[in-house]
């Protein structure tokens, strides 16, 4: 296996070739910091109110209650007189004490209202996680490497002037993400495996038949709810259940972005990340891509990465197999099942395997993350666990009743050594992964030019990003064949961007 050099330890937001300082919400995610979140709420009974109304959301559905914020990052200090807050959640509400999840909603009582592009923002109170690092570090990487997630930060919370905790702070999946990620937002987005009344919240993919109600206990349409209707969904369900295998085979690509979504798939297996479509068929996006016609797979609620989350599994969470699913899961079965797009996944695989998750890469990101919230977490006195654990299980397990909390580092490390021996990565050595139809660069990695091919009309324009999100090069291919040279640049992974086309570049 080859390995690269170490990038930049603090991870940026990787994007669709726009400037980070272009980007809606960049004051709070274009650099790692803890944001300070004061909310004052005016009613006496502020906590009660928001309890009632989480317990009650089947019933009244989501309700917000008033508040003023303060808000500091490092830009400043703003001040919102009026915001919505609501609790927020379903496992995670089984943290103890008080500090529940929660949302905040800028233009709940002030329409328009919004902070730096946002209007709203999510609080995780890292349930299940000692160390405050799963759900940051899973978005991060996912991101650097084109797979659709939100961004996520820190923030330390104030209720009415008392100290409530330290809290992940994760970025709505709504139209602002989809303009800044996916460039439009006028097709349907649905979030997969709520937790509604009336189904049990699988979103598995399954047909059911052509009646919208079937889906909606496992569904939710976020946007275009007026017209609400679900006949693209219904569309492409059918076809994963229906299609022929060769008919999978020639029209999956067409219909997902597939791509990013073998490397969102790499990415659950690498960390064991099962509280999704992988095992509780929950916790992901589906978007309609109208400028494409694809649907985007993206990323949401990692707070259970690195094994946390194994009901029902007996084998070991370092161990998974890497075609590992439970359940009905048409999608997953039936790419696992193709060899053309079981190889592209494998090569996703054996790509991360060699450049980000490996301890060499990222035992020096955590150090950093370490230095940069320990203070908080320690001074968190309504946090899950202990300052003790916090220590421990950056570095190694835990026992606790729900069963082993997987180290961070020690986890990194085993199922390196598990993967690296029972994954063939020779038929992989170079860089392979999911290249779009048509277009290739090679060599790929390489030491110091890049060809691109594909059957093209030139002059064409191109432009490498580094994993920061910079454009660092731009310019025009003339002819066939001709070389970009990047002999200058260091050795890392770069993003290629030709035409609305992507490539993952390696630079030795």
């Amino acid at each position: 296996m080859f390995k690269i050099k170490s990038i930049s330890i603090i991870l940026a937001v990787f994007f669709a070739g726009i400037s980070q300082a272009q980007i809606e919400g960049a004051n709070l995610f274009s650099t790692n910091q803890v944001v300070s979140i004061d909310l004052d709420f005016p009613q006496s009974d502020f906590w009660q109110q928001l309890q009632d109304n989480y317990e009650n959301i089947d019933l009244i559905g989501s309700v917000y209650i008033p508040a003023q914020l303060t808000l500091t990052d490092a830009t400043g200090t703003y001040t919102f007189d009026s915001v919505g807050v609501r609790l927020k959640g379903n496992s995670s509400d089984f943290h103890p004490g008080d500090k529940k999840a929660f949302k905040i909603d800028f233009n709940k009582f002030k329409v328009g209202q919004n902070y730096d592009g946002l209007k709203k923002l999510n609080f995780s109170n890292c349930f299940k996680d000692p160390t405050f690092m799963r759900e940051k570090l899973f978005f991060d990487l996912c991101r650097t490497h084109g797979v659709p997630a939100p961004r996520a930060n820190y923030a330390n919370v104030k209720y009415n002037g008392e100290d409530w905790g330290f809290y992940t702070m994760i970025e709505q999946i709504d139209d602002q993400f989809l303009d800044w990620r996916i460039g439009n937002d006028s097709g349907n987005l649905f979030k997969a495996g709520s937790n509604f009344s009336g189904g049990d919240g699988e979103a598995n993919l399954v047909y059911l038949g052509l009646d919208q109600s079937l889906y909606e206990s496992s569904y939710e349409l976020k946007s275009n709810e007026e017209t609400n209707d679900w006949y693209d969904l219904i569309d492409f369900i059918y076809f994963l259940n229906s299609s022929s295998d060769a008919e999978f085979e020639l029209g999956l690509p067409s219909r997902l972005d597939l791509g990013p979504f073998l490397s969102s798939v790499a990415f659950n297996n690498l960390f064991s990340n099962l509280d999704t479509y992988t095992l509780s068929a929950r916790n992901y996006y589906l978007y309609h891509n109208m400028s494409t016609d694809q649907w985007e797979w993206i990323k949401w609620d990692a707070n259970e990465t690195f094994g946390s989350y194994a009901f029902g599994v007996q084998t070991p969470m370092t161990n998974l197999p890497i075609d590992f699913y439970q359940g009905q899961r048409p999608l997953l079965e039936r790419v696992f099942e193709n060899e053309l797009f079981m190889n592209q996944y494998t090569s996703e695989i054996c790509l991360l395997l060699n450049t980000v998750f490996n301890p060499e890469y990222l035992n020096p990101i955590i150090d950093n993350y370490k230095e940069l919230i320990q203070q908080y977490v320690y001074a968190d006195n309504n946090k899950m666990f202990s300052n003790n654990d916090f220590d421990t299980n950056i570095n190694s397990n835990l026992g606790g009743p729900g069963g082993t909390i997987y180290g961070l580092k020690s986890f990194i490390q085993a199922r390196y050594n598990y993967l690296s021996s029972s994954v063939n990565c020779n038929a992989f050595a170079s860089l392979s992964s999911f290249i779009p139809e048509g277009l290739s660069a090679y060599p790929n990695p390489t030491t110091g030019s890049l060809i691109i091919n594909g059957d093209h009309l030139y002059p064409l324009p191109y432009e490498l990003f580094s994993l920061d999100g910079k454009c660092i090069l731009r310019g025009e291919l003339l002819h066939a064949e001709e070389s970009i040279d990047i002999s200058h640049l260091s050795s890392e992974m770069y993003h290629l961007k030709v035409g609305n086309k992507w490539i993952k570049v390696l630079k030795q």
